[in-house]
């Protein structure tokens, strides 16, 4: 695995580690605003889609598609929001949020300007879900 010492994703699992594979990982993020939310990882240090061969591309999607399947099957949101950004981290991972229509910051990007206070009774069925979306996380790389 390259790493770099100034690489947060490299030096740090990025999240809760659910699934961990030889090329990535499968991290649930500790967002209280916004439970379920994953990320998928790529180990090795690179900063680019375009950085891996078309065979890892793939695999990595695959993983993404696989991680959003479960969100959705465990928590049914409105919508799933999925980016890779990496312009504060640039190591290789995708965000994979499922969004609400009573969460705080609905229908903008969770990075927006809150639109409303979250719904304590939403936070809480949504946190309520995080074991079973951990084993559906789990069958989904199991297999």
């Amino acid at each position: 695995m390259n790493t770099q010492a100034s690489c947060e994703l490299c030096v740090q699992a990025g999240g809760e580690v659910v699934c961990r594979q030889d090329a990535f990982r499968v991290v649930l993020v500790d967002d209280p605003g916004y439970p379920g939310f994953c990320r998928v990882i790529w180990n090795a240090h690179v900063r680019e889609m375009t950085d891996l061969p078309l065979s890892e591309r793939e695999l990595l999607m695959q993983a993404v598609w696989k991680v959003e399947s479960a969100i959705r099957a465990v928590m049914a949101p409105a919508k799933m929001n999925i980016a890779s950004l990496g312009n504060m981290v640039p190591h290789l991972h995708w965000h994979l949020i499922p969004r609400f229509d009573d969460d705080a910051h609905f229908p903008g990007p969770i990075w927006a300007q809150v639109q409303r206070p979250g719904t304590p009774d939403g936070l809480a069925k949504r946190q309520a879900l995080l074991p079973e979306l951990k084993n559906a996380l789990i069958r989904q790389f199991s297999s």
